[in-house]
């Protein structure tokens, strides 16, 4: 809390970004030459806004008659201001003797101020605070360092939301800067930028990889060419940026996968309305073990996450991609504004490297394909992820095995288009969740059944009892476990957990055995 009397005790919490705050940010950019951090300006703002609290309160004190100042004596009838009263005037009423034990006899006055009430103050006071004009170097709470440790977050949070939304102030990664200072970029500069990246296979490269081959005046501070360059390679089409939080890549967006460009339509999901409240604990806890883009964000704050198992549904194995839910995001790389991520991944057990992406829009994460062929990767094999050792890898592997033959769910489509799931003994060389694994012989007769459901657009409930009969031919009990619903479900179309969950719960024609099973109803 603010101890000085001559500023208000609430200063720091109460302070606004005024006009005059964004004319000090322009001046002080213009005298750096250089883009900045928000929490840049914010550090020169607490120093400016100590500067002029100090030289207003010299001001005024300058400008006023008559100032109290305890170490003066008084009259009845004098006016006097009181800058530890926010500078109130009062009239002294009287004046009296007083005695303090440290400091001998003084004097006491009583003062009406302005607003009626009457307060007394000490006169012929040698040895006080309020003797000497208003200083802020000495108290603690308008010390820089001492202001920055208590607001310096607020602060630059501040900062940060007022750039945002004021004209002329140009943010690329976590820098800001005013447009009009920037160095001119021009047609042929990007051209060749153009040329750099195609040379690179399309990316990613940094902002001074590129400028290196561009003609820009040597003169200019590096930084400023860097985020004039930035800023210019951002509002060109041709180029993406996707870098990680606090790096700066670039991409061509012509040779990015157009997998990350367009929403494949394995991952398409038309919304399902539903209530998640019907879900009872056991299904809440599975669908959040599943891990589904689409399924609710978790109610608290799972911390970093350094490691995760994820088990693989069919659109996401046909895609060759991830899903990315709340949880998994704090594993995989994000960015501040980019809508695509590149980073690598790298295989846990051979050490290959090759391109992965975050998709932020549409949650998943993309670059497996290959790598699902190579490890032979079948739909309900768990994927393990873990952080690298840089911000920008993620290690990835499989348990694989020497093949053995195994009675496993396998999808066909017949002559009639129709989906049919029988059990065959077939080989299988890597390990999976037993509710989720499921073989597709032929992905593209299956892509043709997922297209004709999506051009009939025929009811989710139907679709939910046709596979539940599917699956219930699989056993003399017919009971079906809610992950293996969940799981054949996304064989016709893309569905998360929780629409599934409600009609089992909701529906009478659905029976709960025990330990997540279910079965159609007899009736």
């Amino acid at each position: 809390m603010v101890t000085t009397p001559w500023v208000k005790e609430d200063y720091w919490e109460q302070l606004a970004i005024t006009e005059e705050d964004l004319d000090f940010f322009y001046q002080y950019m213009l005298e750096q030459e250089t883009p900045l951090s928000a929490e840049d300006l914010a550090k020169a703002l607490v120093k400016e806004r100590i500067r002029q609290e100090q030289r207003r309160l010299e001001d005024r004190w300058k400008e006023s008659e008559a100032i109290y100042m305890p170490k003066e004596r008084y009259r009845p009838g004098q006016t006097l201001v009181f800058p530890a009263l926010d500078w109130t005037r009062g009239e002294v009423l009287e004046v009296r003797p007083g005695y303090h034990p440290h400091h001998g006899e003084f004097e006491v006055i009583r003062v009406r101020l302005e607003d009626g009430r009457i307060k007394e103050f000490a006169a012929a006071f040698e040895d006080h605070v309020l003797n000497r004009p208003p200083r802020l170097d000495d108290v603690r709470e308008f010390q820089p360092e001492w202001v920055w440790s208590h607001y310096g977050e607020a602060l630059t949070q501040k900062v940060e939301e007022t750039l945002r939304r004021t004209p002329g102030f140009v943010r690329i990664a976590d820098l800001w800067f005013r447009e009009e200072l920037l160095v001119p970029i021009e047609e042929k500069h990007l051209i060749l930028a153009d040329a750099v990246l195609d040379v690179a296979g399309g990316g990613p490269l940094s902002t001074e990889d590129i400028l290196k081959h561009l003609d820009l005046p040597e003169d200019m501070p590096k930084r400023l060419l860097l985020f004039s360059l930035a800023k210019a390679l951002h509002d060109d089409e041709r180029f993406d940026e996707v870098g990680p939080a606090g790096t700066i890549r670039w991409y061509l967006r012509r040779m990015e996968p157009q997998e990350i460009l367009e929403l494949p339509v394995h991952l398409q999901y038309s919304p399902i309305p539903y209530d998640p409240e019907v879900l009872p604990p056991e299904l809440q806890e599975l669908e959040a073990r599943l891990h589904d883009e689409h399924s609710p964000s978790p109610p608290v704050d799972v911390g970093e996450v350094n490691e995760a198992t994820v088990p693989l549904i069919y659109p996401h194995w046909r895609v060759g991609s991830l899903p990315l839910d709340a949880y998994l995001q704090r594993l995989f790389p994000k960015a501040y504004v980019a809508q695509r991520v590149y980073f690598e991944f790298v295989d846990a057990e051979t050490g290959k490297r090759f391109p992965g992406w975050v998709v932020q829009s549409h949650r998943f994460v993309f670059g497996l394909k290959e790598w699902y062929r190579e490890r032979g990767v079948i739909p309900g094999a768990r994927i393990t992820l873990r952080r690298g050792t840089r911000p920008d890898e993620i290690l990835v592997s499989t348990e694989t095995r020497r093949p053995i033959r195994e009675w496993i769910r396998t999808a066909r489509v017949d002559e009639k288009g129709r989906l049919h799931i029988d059990m065959e003994n077939r080989p299988i060389g890597v390990r999976y969740d037993e509710h989720m694994a499921f073989l597709v012989p032929d992905p593209e007769a299956l892509d043709q059944v997922w297209e004709r459901i999506r051009e009939e657009k025929r009811p989710f409930e139907d679709l939910v009892i046709l596979v539940m009969r599917e699956l219930s031919r699989l056993t003399p009990q017919g009971h079906v476990h809610a992950t293996e619903l969940y799981a054949a479900m996304n064989l016709l179309r893309r569905t998360p957990p929780g629409p599934i969950f409600a009609l089992l719960v909701s529906r009478p024609w659905f029976e709960y055995i025990g330990s997540l099973y279910f079965r159609l109803a007899q009736t």
